[in-house]
Formats: structure tokens, C-alpha cells, sequence
């Protein structure tokens, strides 16, 4: 009965439209008094969740993000893009999907890397001659890369929902290899339909510009060196390389490019706090609404339920899989880990899987949601810029899903995808 009290009320408050974050606080809490424990074992646990050091990666690597996404690197990557593939048929949907590979090393998110890589490209494409809904479509599956490369924070509250037992460092270099996978996948695709559709080449960039453009380029570059160099050399933890990363992304941005007005700084930090306090409340409460999980031992329950279904990993795989694509529908990537997490962790440790592995499959698999409706969030932002109805980019966003799902098949069942950069690099 307990049990179901914490379930069901999480559900019908979801529901009834009231935010993620704050459903899980009041399902916590309603679990705690049906179960006669004292409220104030929540909040201690709220409060403690919201406290570890490592949790400042988050407002780092978002603020690092927001500042060089307004800062103009999103169109000077567009631009690196174009001297390797902007030639090619179908050129320059060839260099969304590039730039959003190396705007992800940046900003981590990827609603974020739509609307930058997405303001810039799908207006560009479609004065081109590209179809408005390709443009949509190649912007926001191109934007499930940076979930998987540094400086992910989806990695991070993964990290934290398994009660920090996970490297964040071996998360960051696991994700890498998935992700060039994605990228080449897309790319596959998009070059089989600009040939088969004819759609235009662009323009060769001369030896003299291309050279301009990398030289404009390597300064918001460095930020990645910053992000991944310090957290492999050992100079940095993860949560110090965003420290450090923000504040050079500060200078570079206000001192080089000069692309951002100082009138405009209140604003872009105003809207970093309102995101960085709605994933720390998010945070706080899913370690209550966790801690009561454990309580009542729905974790336990779980692993029972799983292992009576089928005592083979790889079909246990194959039904998460399910599972997590039909959820990631209906609610976002952050509180989905928070949820799920402590409840497969036991689960995945009885079927011998790696947690590092499995954390991948969850941010791939999740992250695909984010472009499916109902909610879609990234779909909603490309839906918004490229100015074309989520039910038209539902239907046509379909044959864009076969990578994806390839991808997430081959992650899933070929673990040496995402263990080997890391086994190579930190161990």
C-alpha cells in the first residue's frame, strides 16, 4: 500500500500537469507519512542532496554553455564546418550535424545545441533550397550528440543518482565513441537523401578563408582542451574544469569576440539560475523520493520482477530498451535518470553489466525522447525556429529514428563501444 501511495501519487500529480521536480517532492512526502516516517528524515535528505560539491559542475558547464552559445561560437562552427564538408551534396546539412558535434563538446545539452546550431542553420538551409521540415529534422537528431560528449551534465546528475559511485570522468570519455557513431550514422543518411533528392552542393572555401575561419574558431575551441584536457591530465576534477571553462568562456566571449553587450549579462545569467534551480529542486527531491524508493524497497521488488521475467542480460537489455524509449516520450531525460536509476542500478549489478555501460544506454535511449512527441523538448525549439507543426515533423522525422536506433542497438549489445576509450585513457 505504501508503495503504491508513493507511485501513484507521483503519477497522478505528473498528471495533472504540475512540474516534474515538485511531484517528486510531494510523492515523497505522502510515501513518508503513509509509512510513519518522520518528515524530517525527507528534508535532511532533500537538503543533503542538493549539497555535494560535485553537484557545482552543473551551473559551470550550463553557464560555460549559455556563454559561448550567445557569444557567436555556434556561428563560427557553422562556419569550421563548411571548410571540411560544405562542398558535398547536400553540404549543408552535412554541416549542421558537424557543428552540433563539436557545439556539444560545449554546451553539453541538447535542447541548448538546437536552438544555437539551429538558429544559425535551418534559416540558412532552407534560403538554400533545403525543404523546411529536412532542415527541422537533421537540426534536432543532430543535437543527440551532445548528450554524449563532455561536458554532458545528464552525465553528472546520472553520476548523482547512483549515489555517486560512477566516475564522471569515465561517463565523459564512455560517451565519446557512441557519439562519433551517431554522427557518422547521420551522416550516412543525410548524404543517401541530398543524392537521391539532388539536393545543392555548396561552395568550396579558399585555402586563405579556411584558414581565417579555424584561427576565428580555436579560441572558443580551447574550451574543450579546457574541459577534457584538465579532467584527463588529472590537473582538474570535473567540477573545477567547468569552473575553469566558465570563466575563460567569460573572457573570451566578452573580450575577444565582443559579440554580447555587458547590458545583456543579467539577462543570460538570470535565465542560467532559473535552470540551474530547477535541476538542483529536481535533484533534492528525486534523492528524497529515492531514499523512500529504498525504504520501502522498490529496488528490491524490481530486481525480482526482472529477473523472474528473464535470467538473460541481453534480454533484459532488449526490455529496458522498450521500456526507457516509451517513457522517454512522456517526460525528460534529467528527472527520468533520477527516477530509473536507483531502481536498475541493483537490477544491472545482478546481470553483470557495467554501470558506466548502462548509464550511456539510459542517456542514448532517453535522449531520444527528447525528439519524440508528446513532449519532445527538442523537437518543440526546432519546431519553433524552423516554423513547421510538431505533427508535420513527426511524420517526417521517422526514417531519421533508423540511426538512432542502430546506434543505440549497437551501444547496447557491444559494451567494448563505450568501456574501451575509458579502459585505454583512465585505467
Amino acid at each position: 500500500m505504501d508503495i503504491f501511495i508513493l507511485i501513484g501519487s507521483f503519477t497522478v500529480v505528473c498528471l495533472m500537469g504540475m512540474p516534474v521536480a515538485y511531484a517528486l517532492g510531494i510523492a515523497a512526502i505522502l510515501g513518508a507519512l503513509s509509512a510513519d516516517i518522520p518528515l524530517e528524515a525527507v528534508m535532511l535528505k532533500t537538503a543533503g542532496g542538493m549539497s555535494g560539491f560535485s553537484l557545482l559542475a552543473i551551473p559551470f558547464f550550463i553557464l560555460t554553455g549559455a556563454i559561448m552559445a550567445v557569444g557567436g561560437m555556434a556561428e563560427r562552427l557553422v562556419n569550421l564546418a563548411k571548410v571540411f564538408v560544405g562542398a558535398l551534396r547536400g553540404g549543408m546539412a552535412l554541416v549542421n550535424i558537424l557543428a552540433s558535434t563539436m557545439f556539444g563538446c560545449i554546451s553539453g545539452s541538447s535542447v541548448a545545441d538546437t536552438a544555437a546550431v539551429g538558429g544559425v542553420m535551418i534559416p540558412q538551409m532552407i534560403k538554400n533550397g533545403y525543404p523546411r521540415l529536412f532542415a527541422v529534422n537533421v537540426t534536432i537528431s543532430g543535437s543527440l550528440q551532445p548528450l554524449l560528449v563532455p561536458p554532458s551534465h545528464n552525465m553528472i546528475i546520472y553520476s548523482i543518482a547512483a549515489g555517486g559511485t560512477i566516475s564522471v570522468a569515465h561517463l565523459f570519455m564512455a560517451g565519446i565513441i557512441p557519439a562519433l557513431l551517431l554522427g557518422l550514422s547521420l551522416v550516412i543518411l543525410v548524404l543517401i537523401i541530398s543524392y537521391r533528392k539532388e539536393y545543392p552542393r555548396g561552395e568550396v572555401v579558399s585555402l586563405r578563408q579556411a584558414v581565417k575561419i579555424a584561427l576565428d574558431a580555436i579560441w572558443g575551441m580551447v574550451t574543450v582542451a579546457i574541459i577534457l584536457g584538465g579532467i584527463l591530465s588529472g590537473v582538474f576534477t570535473p567540477t573545477e574544469s567547468g569552473a575553469v571553462a566558465c570563466v575563460y568562456a567569460f573572457l573570451v566571449t566578452m573580450f575577444v569576440y565582443r559579440d554580447v553587450k555587458w547590458s545583456e549579462l543579467p539577462a543570460l545569467i538570470g535565465r542560467v539560475v532559473r535552470t540551474v534551480g530547477m535541476v538542483m529542486i529536481m535533484i533534492g527531491f528525486s534523492i528524497a523520493f529515492g531514499y523512500m524508493m529504498a525504504l520501502l524497497q522498490v529496488p528490491a521488488i524490481a530486481t525480482k520482477f526482472f529477473v523472474d521475467i528473464s535470467s538473460d542480460k541481453y534480454m533484459f537489455l532488449l526490455w529496458i530498451n522498450i521500456l526507457l524509449l516509451l517513457l522517454g516520450t512522456f517526460m525528460d531525460l534529467a528527472p527520468m535518470l533520477l527516477i530509473c536509476t536507483p531502481i536498475f542500478l541493483p537490477v544491472i549489478k545482478t546481470f553483470g553489466i557495467d554501470p558506466v555501460h548502462f548509464g550511456i544506454i539510459m542517456i542514448l535511449n532517453l535522449g531520444i525522447g527528447l525528439l519524440t512527441p508528446p513532449v519532445g523538448p527538442t523537437m518543440v525549439v526546432g519546431c519553433a525556429i524552423g516554423k513547421v507543426s510538431m505533427e508535420a515533423v513527426s511524420k517526417s522525422i521517422i526514417v531519421f529514428y533508423i540511426p538512432m536506433i542502430i546506434v543505440l542497438l549497437l551501444v547496447t549489445y557491444l559494451p567494448f563501444l563505450t568501456l574501451w576509450l575509458p579502459s585505454v585513457i583512465l585505467d
